[in-house]
């Protein structure tokens, strides 16, 4: 076992030995894993003893770990790290995992023996977490087409190849387009930009190798660049090229890679025998149906359009008195919000973002770890993919709990966005193992570096998917951390964002990054103020994705998407001079992979359920009463996906949210 991917690693808290691994050994150590995968999974099927649920299931929670571990660095790297040798190796790799997926999911005999589990499943005297496996596992082989044969599973296991491989493309087609647009400022173009931009603009030139400035399609670039810039032709000229990425022709057009996967998705849930691709993915979610989705969905969308229509008429009044005649473009929104804000609120952001340094943000999201959950961190010095890493060991009562990882900046090898992910899960069988967690985000860098409140809010929002992952205890690792109802994981992030705007802690961390000082009591109150401002354009841009999403995997197969996306648009009475957080040829969440797809409300789903679950917070002591923390770690994020989603929530509130609070803290109530 001389390649450093496989067998034990012997190194801090058994994290990857990166300063070993080259990008030559992944080949290799697939090829290996996949044929020791393949002999696990055999030896389980084939095993002459009665099923039992240890020799079935357990035997499959136990296999593929050396698989687990090549694949959890590889797509590290190639997430957040990428070159054109692991873009290529993702394209081989795809099909093959591809195959190996659908031919777990083939093998007969191992069906048998998990339906004859699930028969006789009342029988088999099974914990709480065993029964939630058994059925998880039951149900996952019939959706991936166990219950399949002849010409119909020869078919499920060609489409499943084809839209691994679509997904793939589809990233790496926008990843090209990120990486190759920019457009040199020179000095006379960095008039009204805040310093903070030109020094993020400054260093993007020069990662490019170019002396002067220069914009790039980083979000936490160029949203900035069109809330201040001056001149509304290098607006209009960033906006275009903002929303063009995976739709500029040529090799890198997502289009057709997008219409091929909503084909293949629907014929995937017409052999499975649904409806559509919605009904087939809603099943396992705690909506269940298209229909419930719609019903949240437009009881927000119409109290957020008509806000954002209002605040439309005043932004164009604005840009009249500007002398700029015609309508509001979507490139003229986020500039005039601006100027609003400070008009209203007397906000401004360039006053507001030195007192968000990095770093003391990344204090204030474990210094409310540690007074909710008694959870300390310590940096660790150990070897990681990137210079831009760092790593903390997470500790409680001096007992080890996880490695978390940070990588924060930009930079055009990182594909958009933000994500956490578990290198490793919590697991305490076949044996304890706890977690390594990495949060990625897409931050300008600086000296220091300063984000913005949005930037301050995705980093609060990530490590509670991180905390999700850390603060998991259940026995198996298909159910630990995130494995939940996708209208469920983003419960525990969109909670932790609350403790941002908690008066004390920004009093606290909120400190300016060239005098030390304390964010200034009006300043701060300013900013708690401020928190729905422009609330109307911000839900409309993402319901008008999610419900282009739904639409799309219901009903007939669009041949062509961006028609189908304008007529969803269309009847949903769109603004104008707003467009979608996430146009079709870029919508990574629903087309790099099926983890969103027809799923991209779930934000929203989750998100009335936070309002509520922080309210229940401030009806207690406050944000960080005792027994309402422990009670959401003992119910919800130590429980994973152990039980259904909806019993986790009740024990924890004690009933289901409607979503009035969720109105009320996006400040749409009349």
């Amino acid at each position: 076992m001389t390649n450093p991917l496989l067998g034990t690693w012997d190194t801090p808290f058994a994290i990857a030995p990166f300063d070993k691994i080259e990008d030559a050994d992944f080949a290799l150590a697939l090829e290996t894993a996949l044929t020791l995968a393949r002999a696990e999974i055999l030896a389980i099927a084939e095993n002459p003893e009665a099923p039992s649920f240890a020799n079935t299931i357990e035997a499959l929670e136990a296999s593929g770990k050396a698989l687990d571990q090549v694949l959890s660095v590889f797509y590290t790297v190639a997430g957040a790290d990428s070159t054109p040798t692991r873009q290529a190796l993702q394209r081989d790799f795809a099909p093959k995992l591809a195959a190996y997926s659908s031919w777990i999911y083939a093998q007969k005999p191992l069906f048998r023996r998990i339906e004859a589990l699930w028969e006789q499943r009342d029988a088999l005297d099974l914990t709480e977490e065993q029964a939630r496996v058994l059925m998880l596992t039951h149900r996952g082989f019939r959706r991936r087409g166990a219950a399949l044969v002849g010409a119909e599973e020869a078919r499920m296991q060609e489409i499943m190849a084809r839209l691994a491989e679509l997904g793939t493309r589809f990233t790496q087609n926008l990843l090209a387009d990120e990486a190759g647009w920019q457009m040199e400022l020179s000095e006379a173009d960095l008039e009204g930009l805040p310093d903070f931009l030109v020094r993020g603009a400054r260093q993007a030139g020069k990662d490019k190798g170019l002396d002067g400035p220069v914009m790039t399609l980083s979000r936490s670039l160029i949203v900035p660049f069109l809330q201040f810039s001056l001149r509304r032709d290098l607006r209009e000229r960033a906006f275009a090229a903002w929303t063009a990425r995976g739709a500029n022709g040529g090799e890198t057009d997502n289009r057709e890679i997008a219409a091929e996967t909503l084909g293949l998705r629907a014929e995937r849930a017409a052999l499975l025998g649904y409806d559509s691709f919605a009904d087939f993915k809603l099943e396992t979610e705690m909506a269940g149906t298209p229909q419930a989705v719609r019903d949240l969905l437009m009881q927000v969308w119409e109290p957020a359009r008509a806000q954002a229509l209002r605040d439309a008429e005043v932004l164009t009044a604005m840009m009249h008195d500007d002398g700029v005649n015609g309508d509001l473009a979507p490139w003229d929104w986020r500039y005039y919000a601006e100027r609003r804000r400070q008009s209203e609120h007397d906000l401004d952001e360039t006053e507001l973002k030195p007192y968000l340094q990095l770093d003391r943000m990344i204090e204030a999201a474990f210094a409310c770890a540690n007074r909710l959950f008694g959870l300390e961190f310590k940096a660790v010095d150990v070897p990681l993919y990137h210079p831009d890493c760092r790593a903390w060991e997470v500790t409680r009562g001096g007992e080890h709990v996880a490695v978390f990882i940070g990588d924060y900046f930009a930079r055009a090898s990182k594909r958009s966005g933000a994500w956490c992910s578990a290198m490793r899960g919590q697991a305490k069988f076949p044996e304890r193992q706890g977690p390594v967690v990495i949060n990625v985000c897409n931050f300008a860098k600086g000296d220091p570096a300063l984000l913005s409140y949005d930037d301050a809010r995705t980093l609060f929002h990530e490590f509670g998917h991180a905390l999700h992952q850390m603060l998991s205890d259940v026995t198996y690792e298909s159910v630990s951390g995130t494995s939940v109802a996708r209208d469920f994981v983003e419960l525990p992030s969109q909670l932790y964002e609350h403790w941002l705007e908690v008066p004390e802690v920004l009093a606290e961390f909120a400190t300016h990054a060239d005098t030390g000082e304390p964010m200034p009591e009006d300043l701060l109150q300013k900013v708690l103020n401020a928190a729905t401002f422009d609330m109307g354009f911000q839900t409309v841009e993402y319901l008008s994705s999610a419900l282009v999403d739904l639409a799309f995997h219901e009903g007939e197969v669009p041949g062509d998407v961006m028609a189908r996306q304008a007529e969803v648009l269309a009847d949903l009475g769109m603004p104008e001079a707003i467009v979608m957080r996430h146009a079709s040829p870029q919508f990574a969440h629903v087309f790099a992979g099926d983890g969103y797809s027809s799923g991209y409300y779930s934000y929203m789903w989750s998100e009335v359920m936070d309002a509520d679950a922080f309210q229940s917070f401030t009806e207690a002591s406050g944000a960080f009463d005792v027994e309402r923390a422990r009670s959401l770690e003992r119910n919800i994020l130590s429980r994973g996906g152990s039980a259904d989603a909806e019993t986790l929530y009740l024990a924890f509130r004690g009933k289901m949210p409607g979503p009035e609070a969720l109105l009320k803290g996006r400040g749409l109530t009349t």
